[in-house]
């Protein structure tokens, strides 16, 4: 695998199609994006007011939520929720109150892996999407996996 460029986020048109997926939850069609996707609501860090963005939920379990931060580390609401770790969930129809932890670079190695094995294409193209060319080998979404910042968001109280 190799860095093939520095991916910037989107600006302009790419941006507000970027954040359509916002506005679908804003007017309670949330649910159409199942369990894949959910709404993030987040402290900003330096002006302290609430934000939200639409991230992919990479993996489920009994833990949390897994989603990676695919603008890498320097991406808004993974500063934010480094700051600022409680957050609220909108996944499918639920809404849950969570705390961010960042995953250490092995265990988002392995999440990345099997991320990769339940859904090649997306991982594929996703891959491309964040500036990293993979073969598609298990070993190249693992190395990935150790080079995007990863956070799982533990329901709590």
């Amino acid at each position: 695998m190799e860095i093939v460029k520095r991916v910037r986020p989107p600006r302009g048109l790419a941006r507000l199609l970027f954040r359509l997926p916002v506005h679908v939850y804003r007017l309670g069609l949330g649910r159409i994006f199942g369990t894949r996707m959910m709404l993030l609501h987040h402290t900003g860090r330096v002006s302290g007011l609430p934000r939200r963005t639409v991230v992919e939920v990479v993996e489920r379990d009994p833990g949390g939520y897994v989603a990676a931060s695919g603008f890498g580390p320097r991406a808004d609401w993974y500063r934010n929720v480094r700051a600022n770790p409680d957050v609220t969930l909108q996944v499918g129809g639920r809404t849950v109150r969570a705390t961010a932890r960042p995953l250490p670079e092995a265990e988002g190695g392995e999440v990345m892996a099997r991320y990769g094995r339940r859904h090649p294409r997306a991982a594929r193209r996703l891959s491309g999407l964040m500036g990293f060319a993979v073969d598609g080998t298990e070993a190249d979404y693992r190395e990935l996996g150790r080079q995007i910042p990863f956070v799982r968001f533990e329901p709590g109280d």
